[in-house]
């Protein structure tokens, strides 16, 4: 890492040395339906869902006891709901048939499953399976690109950029710092400059525009 690179992450790692997981889940199946169904939903939306649907309905074979329809219900408030219940339904026949009822820990084997992007695949590889992986949200890709450590105009373009700027070792970590900066600091409308740590190795508070 270049000596600017190597103070952003230092320093994020001073501000959040707890930085974890929003999402709440006890196995790599729970998790992986959770990803799924918090694209372009909060966590605590998600949470609230989950903590009901996997009462009855946390592994491949119970979810498939639901019907699409009884899946949508259980989902609704997450929004895109038809098109998740159908996904986890069919990732969840994958799961059984090809993969022995076991989430696959390999990213390229997570993205043969329905609904599973590159993020998705990253997140579960990286917070499942504890491999080296960045997954581009919504709040990394914009901290990213703002602070000048992964420009791009794409998720897949940005990832590229933070996996050759920052070591291996620290992908995942980071990945979480960047979130939680996002959420708390450096937010899409009007992130605090005035209070970020980050502010003069920033290249958006150098000239704020975007």
């Amino acid at each position: 890492m270049n000596k600017n690179t190597q103070k952003i992450i230092f320093t994020l790692a001073q501000l959040y040395p707890d930085a974890q997981p929003a999402l709440k889940f006890r196995t790599p199946y729970e998790l992986l339906v959770a990803v799924i169904l918090s694209a372009q939903c909060t966590d605590e939306r998600v949470n609230k869902v989950t903590e009901v649907l996997f009462k009855k309905h946390n592994t491949p074979a119970t979810m498939l006891e639901l019907t699409q329809e009884e899946l949508e219900k259980y989902i609704f408030s997450c929004g895109f709901y038809r098109n998740k219940a159908a996904h986890i339904l069919s990732a969840s026949k994958d799961i059984l048939d090809r993969f022995g009822g076991e989430v696959p820990s390999s990213r390229e084997e997570l993205m043969t499953l329905a609904g599973v992007g590159q993020k998705t695949a990253n997140v579960v590889y990286a917070v499942a399976f504890g491999g080296d992986a960045i997954a581009v949200d919504t709040h990394v890709f914009r901290v990213s690109n703002r602070l000048g450590l992964a420009k791009g105009k794409t998720p897949e373009k940005v990832e590229e950029g933070l996996t050759a700027a920052i070591d291996k070792s620290e992908w995942s970590k980071a990945h979480h710092y960047l979130i939680w900066h996002g959420r708390r600091v450096c937010h899409s409308r009007r992130p605090d400059c005035a209070a970020c740590a980050l502010k003069e190795l920033c290249e958006f508070y150098k000239n704020p525009v975007e």
